[in-house]
Order: C-alpha cells, then structure tokens, then sequence
C-alpha cells in the first residue's frame, strides 16, 4: 500500500540534494584534499569545523576546475563559505595541517550541491498545495532544521568532551607534578635536618673533648 505521510517524508528527505558529510582525522603536517564534479550554475555551500585537537584550527583552500582559488582562510577553527559554479567540472577543496608539528586534527565538513528538489512534483503548478501536502511540506522543512541543529549539537559536544578531556590530562599530570615535588621536598628536608643534627652532635662531642 501506499506510504504514511510522516515516513514519506522520511523518506524523501533521504532524496534530498547530493551532500558529502565526513569527519576524518587529519595528522599533523598533513594535507588532505576532497573533489566534486559540479555542473555549471549549481549553487553549492562548505561549511567545516575542527572537533579535536590542539588550537581547534586548520587551513582550508578551495579551487575551480581552472585552479583559481575561490576560498581560502589559515588557522580557522569553523567557517561556511557558500558559492555558484562558474563552469562544469572537478571542484577541489583541501584542509591542511602543515603548520603543525606534533598535534593531529579532527575535521568534520558538510559539502552541499545543489538545492533541495521539490517535495512534490506538483509544487511548481500554478494550483495551490492540499492541505496535506502543504503538511508534509511543513514537516519537510522541520526535520531538516532538527537534522541540523542535532549535527551542529553533537560537534558541540564532541568538541566540548574533547577539552575536557584534555583538561583532566593536564590535572592529572599537574597532580602527578606536584605528588612528586612534594615527595622530593620532604625527602630532602629529612636529609637536611638529620644532616643538622648529625653536624650538631659531633660540634658537641668535639667541646666536650
């Protein structure tokens, strides 16, 4: 039979415009680099964001087919960059962290090509919508904004959890530091005193001679 209304949203919202969401890890003095066929015309959106490591940031550039560079910032921990395809062909976006020696990054980027096809092929009439496609459209557009702000709010908690996480190392070795410095100090004052009172007895035994 035919679908429920609500899971043929669903399942539409899976049909929507070609996207490429990843997160990967990026190594230090490293450079990684995606590509994308794009047709003329097609509207298209980068948005990117480093979840973990060091100062949360990275190089990001973006080429056309010709190599002319269309976007490029240093050291960004997110940004959204949105433009229009000037030609047919392989679009190339990298993200390198080769100004870093030791710390790897966590990248997540979203590519977005293209807009969101209608709903209904019936949309573009000149009739107006019923009103339970008008309901399904309105529950469309819902779950897309749920969609996003539940992806914007795990890379917040991702990136939160990994501060933390860095933090309680740095406590802890802190901690660790200071165990071991004390341990030294009290160490060293039992010498010093028992140094004290064995130059003390021999002056003693040295005047009652």
């Amino acid at each position: 039979g035919p679908l429920p209304p609500l899971l043929l949203v669903w399942a539409l919202a899976a049909c929507a415009a070609q996207a490429s969401e990843i997160t990967f890890e990026l190594p230090d003095n490293a450079k990684q680099c995606f590509y994308e066929e794009i047709a003329q015309g097609t509207k298209c959106t980068l948005e990117f964001q480093v979840i973990t490591g060091g100062h949360y940031d990275v190089d990001c550039r973006l080429e056309d087919p010709d190599g002319i560079v269309l976007y490029k910032e240093m050291k960004k921990q997110y940004d959204s960059f949105t433009f229009t395809a000037s030609r047919n062909g392989t679009y190339k976006f990298c993200f390198s962290n080769e100004f870093s020696t030791f710390t790897h990054k966590t990248v997540y980027f979203d590519f977005q090509v293209g807009e969101d096809p209608p709903l209904f092929p019936s949309e573009n009439r000149v009739t107006a919508l019923t009103q339970m496609e008008s309901a399904c459209v309105s529950i469309h557009e819902a779950l897309k904004s749920v969609i996003d702000y539940q992806t914007h709010f795990r890379l917040r908690e991702a990136q939160g959890r990994s501060r933390a996480e860095d933090l309680n190392t740095r406590v802890a070795y802190w901690s660790i530091g200071e165990a071991i410095i004390l341990l030294v100090v009290s160490i060293g004052q039992v010498f010093l005193l028992k140094s004290f009172f064995s130059d003390k007895r021999t002056t003693t035994s040295r005047v009652g001679s």
